[in-house]
C-alpha cells in the first residue's frame, strides 16, 4: 500500500498530511474532520482540493495539525492534502493551481514594537 506525506503551512499552524488509496475518510488529530472544524466554511476549505482536482472519494487522509487557530491550522490542511494529492495525480496540478491550492500564503501577525500600542498604533496625540 503506498502512502505519501505532505506538509501545509499557514500563519503559525503546521500540518503533516498522510495520504493513501481509500474511500475518502480525513481524520485530523485522531478525530473526523467534521467534528475538528464544525465550522461549515472551514470544512469547504478542507474538502477543496478533493472537489479541485476531482479526485473526492479516492483517497484517506490522515492529519497531524499543531499550532496557530482554527483557520490557520484549515487552510495548513488545505495546502498538504493539495501538495499530497500531486504525489498521486501530477497531471491535477494545473487545477489547483489555478485555485491558489498550491501557494504558500506567507503572511502572518506583525510583532509589537517598543513604544507602540500594537504593532504599528501610537498612543493618541493630546493637544492640552
Amino acid at each position: 500500500m503506498e502512502k505519501n506525506v505532505a506538509v501545509g503551512r499557514r500563519k503559525a499552524s503546521i500540518a503533516r498530511v498522510f495520504i493513501n488509496k481509500g474511500n475518502g475518510d480525513i481524520k485530523i488529530n485522531g478525530k473526523d474532520y467534521k467534528d475538528y472544524f464544525p465550522m461549515m466554511y472551514l470544512q469547504h476549505k478542507v474538502e477543496a482540493p478533493f472537489k479541485v482536482g476531482e479526485v473526492a472519494g479516492k483517497y484517506d487522509v490522515v492529519v497531524n495539525a499543531n499550532g496557530g487557530g482554527v483557520k490557520g491550522q484549515a487552510e495548513a490542511v488545505a495546502m498538504g492534502i493539495s501538495r499530497a494529492i500531486l504525489l498521486f495525480n501530477p497531471e491535477s496540478r494545473g487545477l489547483l493551481k489555478a485555485e491558489r491550492l498550491l501557494t504558500r500564503d506567507a503572511r502572518k501577525v506583525e510583532r509589537k514594537k517598543p513604544g507602540l500600542r500594537k504593532a504599528r498604533k501610537k498612543e493618541q496625540y493630546s493637544k492640552r
